[in-house]
């Protein structure tokens, strides 16, 4: 099977044309060179999870893609992130792939579609832009991603005629993720597909020690980011909120992948703003500064840390009040945490806390009892959103788990999750006192339950006020620094 093309990939209208001399001579007095490639220390982990998959399913072929590059503008992509399924099952990085676990006797053989180097008895590898490696580098050849790996490969020209050899009724989809194989494969069902998704997301609730490994290594760059941050943050003037954004996003890019997700840096009553990331404003002495950022690490797992920070170096004593009565409630839920406890009683543990403060601080029109009622929950009005949620590859993991086994349910060693509550107050907030107007506070770490309880695993940050001042003064003592 050959891969020439009439016209080469991502052909453009400005480049230079290729005369035959020049195709002549590009052809010819090409060195071949293997890759040195090694068995990768985390594959005996992907292969088991692939077990776990297999023994759910038993007789059915299983097709996970990881999908395609996506178009950010004309013939320029957004930077590939594998599918977060696909990559937990195989640990391959690059696009358009396809894991498929065939049915055997004793469980499944698992085949990962790739497109592997170019080949040089074609054009490809230097007239085209998509594929050719002279445009994007080498790629690996089929044997070499096999021994990487540790899974049997075969090239994605392939992929049409294994699908093909799939009856529908005995197949299931990851679907959604590459539109070619969603049309490749005759849906037989919505919800078998449907339960596909449900079960990865179900499997991947508990992490296994290396994933905890690649948290830990992904919120240790995030706290080193922080660092940069406030180093870069004045307590006598204004700084642009996209200044100290791209900041931490250079220790993400230079530590780890980049960011897992889009920065918040919310200044003064920006950080009431739930999901800010225009990231347009700046900060203000007095005032308050919320960020909410996290690194992806090099294996795509990613952090998400919330710090509030006074930018003159010390709160009031009205950021104070609100700062304490949010870490009391972190605290809580922190404490909390441990295996068989139920998922929504962190929730409530941490939003009582919250209903208390209000009511202490006059805003609550109710009792905390009636204000927690089920039938009520106005203290909400001021807290949007709940009190965290389980974090891995993606930072809300696991979201097509069912309600049972997560929002429902009860947390197991092994989850990792985020405990954030958080106070808003509105600028434009009539039943707030003036004094708490465009006073936003949310702190936010990422725990792992253990066999005794849990273990704050991004504690590398202060989240005491006292510290939270003591740590400010010191890094900006410590003065700019780079990646490195």
């Amino acid at each position: 099977m050959t891969n020439e093309r009439a016209e080469p990939t991502g052909t453009q209208p400005h480049d230079p044309g290729y005369p035959e001399k020049l195709l002549a001579f590009m052809r010819t007095g090409w060195r071949d060179r293997a890759l040195d490639v090694a068995p990768r220390t985390e594959a005996p982990h992907h292969a088991k999870r692939r077990a776990q998959l297999s023994a759910m399913f038993p007789g059915q072929t299983l097709v996970i893609p990881t999908g395609p590059e996506k178009v950010r503008a004309n013939d320029s992509y957004y930077p590939f992130r594998p599918g977060t399924d696909f990559v937990w099952l195989s640990g391959e990085h690059d696009p358009e792939a396809v894991l498929v676990l065939r049915p055997t006797g004793g469980g499944h053989d698992a085949v990962l579609y790739v497109r592997p180097r170019s080949p040089r008895d074609t054009d490809e590898f230097f007239r085209d832009r998509v594929y050719g490696e002279l445009w994007i580098g080498r790629r690996h050849t089929l044997q070499e991603k096999s021994a990487e790996l540790g899974v049997a490969t075969a090239h994605l020209d392939e992929l049409p005629a294994a699908l093909a050899d799939s009856p529908p009724a005995r197949t299931r989809v990851l679907r959604g993720v590459d539109a070619t194989v969603d049309a490749a494969v005759l849906a037989y069902g919505e919800e078998r597909d449907a339960e596909l998704a449900v079960v990865l997301s179900e499997l991947r609730l508990v992490k296994d020690e290396w994933e905890i490994a690649q948290l830990q290594d992904a919120i240790d760059a995030t706290v080193r980011g922080f660092e940069d941050a406030v180093r870069v943050l004045p307590a006598d003037r204004t700084v642009a909120e996209r200044l100290l954004d791209g900041v931490f996003g250079l220790r993400a890019r230079h530590d780890g992948n980049q960011v897992g997700y889009s920065s918040i840096v919310g200044a003064a009553e920006h950080g009431t703003i739930l999901h800010w990331v225009r990231n347009d404003g700046h900060t203000r002495p007095g005032e308050l500064l919320l960020m909410d950022m996290g690194v992806e690490n090099r294996h795509f797992y990613t952090a998400d840390v919330t710090r509030t920070l006074p930018v003159s170096g010390r709160f009031s004593a009205m950021q104070r009040e609100v700062y304490e009565i949010v870490y009391r409630s972190q605290q809580a839920g922190i404490d909390l945490i441990a295996p068989g406890v139920a998922f929504d009683a962190v929730h409530q543990t941490c939003m009582r806390v919250l209903a208390e403060g209000l009511l202490d601080l006059g805003v609550l029109p109710v009792s905390v009892d009636e204000a927690m009622d089920p039938e009520s929950i106005v203290y909400r009005r001021w807290t949007l959103h709940g009190f965290g949620h389980m974090l891995g590859l993606d930072v809300h993991d696991c979201a097509r788990a069912r309600a049972e086994n997560y929002r429902e349910g009860t947390l197991a060693e092994g989850n990792v999750l985020t405990v954030e509550p958080g106070l808003y107050f509105q600028p434009e907030d009539d039943l707030v006192p003036a004094e708490l107007r465009g006073i936003g506070v949310r702190i936010e770490d990422d725990v792992l339950v253990t066999a005794t309880g849990s273990s704050n695993l991004s504690a590398g940050l202060p989240r005491t006020a006292d510290d939270v001042e003591a740590w400010l003064a010191a890094q900006r003592e410590a003065g700019p620094r780079l990646p490195g």
